[in-house]
């Protein structure tokens, strides 16, 4: 959902990291209701503090993605309240601690979900430790 508070320019993406942004399709919605209908059909999981249940307890599949909110704010009570308790997952911290930044969050949910998957399409790096 625009504004989303950071530039999508190539040489902003490289200087972030993403080296790999060539190999990726980025979609940017104007709203809400907008990117729910780019990703109707598949099941949507919110990442809140709201969550009932913790990141790496669900069962992920192909196709799933994962909805996050800002760094300060998290997802908007309008956006929240269209998940059904089952798809709001949360990432367990320590009491009285700050939250994850969001690129964090989103490689420790994504990463879970492609264990999960097997690592399909990984590379088979010879240095890699299994």
């Amino acid at each position: 959902m625009r504004p989303i508070g950071f530039l999508l320019r190539n040489k902003e993406l490289h200087r972030a990291g993403l080296d790999y942004h060539d190999l990726v399709a980025i979609a940017s919605h104007a709203t809400w209701r907008e990117c729910r209908t780019a990703l109707e059909g598949r099941r949507l999981f919110a990442v809140t503090t709201q969550g009932t249940r913790g990141y790496t307890k669900a069962a992920y599949r192909a196709g799933d993605a994962f909805v996050f909110g800002s760094e300060t704010r998290g997802l908007p009570a309008t956006v929240l309240s269209g998940f059904e308790a089952d798809a709001r997952i949360r990432i367990p911290m320590v009491a009285e601690s700050r939250s994850l930044n969001l690129a964090n969050a989103v490689a420790l949910v994504v990463y879970e979900a492609w264990r999960q998957l097997g690592f399909t399409g990984a590379s088979r790096n010879p240095r890699e430790v299994s």
